[in-house]
């Protein structure tokens, strides 16, 4: 199938990574003298104002009628460039206008989460040839929640946390060394530095969880994090066993330990292995609530919920992503 190319750049993204990453992708469709325009934002939440724009000027669904429609004309497809907040905006605002467009992305942040769960190439060139060389999108499932205290919704690419990940992304934000390591695609680093200081400083605090209609609680939760892939923090696997392209989310928590353990459990976050620990627990269904009375940081795909009590059922969202694999 043939494309024309509608970018969407953010160029900021990983510090200006994605300008970088944009760039080598126009120089690579100039030179295969591909179809293509450019888009850029401006403003933190411009991605989603420019996806509403796009939906109504130039973007079409995904079905057998269209698959045949534009057998021999070029498809409009939207190819996102920069980070997994990037991604965040553009989905979130086709979840809220309830459009199915296939979107294709090209990972330009500094974590890129989103590109390992999917196991798509962090490699820009590699990236792109994995969107050409695909026949049709391929059905990715998201997650969607719904907060009831706060009467807020929206869709999460990657995972929502509550606890210690949270803690953790709001002092890799506030970290003044983040955007000197991200230059030198160096950003997993502030966050494992983040990791070894709120390891130390977060409490545990209850939780309930209700798992396909079944309860259980956790007097003292250290993390709490529904995931539809394995991965947080830049490649972190929290969850090894999830899988984007799974109906079922994943849920894991890990409880509060003795101080002179905690450093046994940055061994086993670090090398992948928190699994083996006897405080580490994992949950799958298709709908899954959270209730922490508790005010804790929460996060949704990197960025900072705020700290407050949570009352938050998940579910799967499935999204349609252009791009080949395996």
């Amino acid at each position: 199938m043939k494309f024309h190319y509608i970018l969407l750049i953010n160029q900021v993204s990983g510090n200006g990574n994605g300008q970088k990453v944009g760039t080598i992708i126009q120089n690579l469709l100039e030179e295969q003298k591909m179809s293509y325009e450019s888009y850029y934002t401006e403003y933190a939440g411009h991605e989603a104002n420019l996806t509403k724009e796009l939906v109504a000027t130039k973007l079409v669904g995904w079905n057998t009628k269209i698959k045949a429609d534009y057998a021999d004309k070029l498809y409009p497809l939207l190819v996102v460039i920069g980070g997994d907040g990037t991604l965040h905006q553009v989905l979130n605002q086709l979840y809220r206008m309830d459009k199915k467009i296939p979107v294709s992305y090209i990972p330009g942040g500094s974590g890129n989460d989103f590109a390992r769960g999917i196991k798509l190439p962090r490699d820009p060139q590699k990236a792109f040839w994995a969107i050409q060389r695909a026949k049709e999108p391929k059905i990715v499932n998201t997650l969607t929640y719904e907060e009831k205290i706060q009467n807020e919704t929206g869709l999460a690419i990657n995972n929502i946390g509550i606890g210690l990940d949270a803690a953790i992304v709001a002092a890799t934000n506030d970290s003044k060394t983040k955007k000197t390591l991200n230059k030198y695609n160096l950003g997993s680093f502030a966050y494992m530095a983040s990791i070894v200081k709120v390891l130390f400083t977060q409490k545990g605090f209850p939780i309930l969880l209700e798992v396909n209609g079944e309860q259980r609680s956790f007097k003292k939760a250290f993390l709490c994090t529904t995931t539809n892939h394995p991965y947080f923090g830049g490649g972190v696997a929290i969850a090894p066993m999830a899988k984007a392209t799974a109906s079922d989310l994943d849920l894991v928590v890990v409880e509060r330990i003795s101080m002179i353990k905690i450093f046994g459990l940055i061994i086993r976050l670090i090398t992948n292995k928190l699994t083996t620990s006897k405080h580490y627990h994992h949950f799958t269904g298709h709908k899954l609530r959270i209730v922490s009375t508790v005010p804790e940081y929460g996060q949704a795909d990197g960025e900072v919920m705020g700290i407050r009590p949570f009352d938050i059922t998940f579910s799967t969202y499935p999204q349609l992503i252009w791009y080949y694999s395996d």
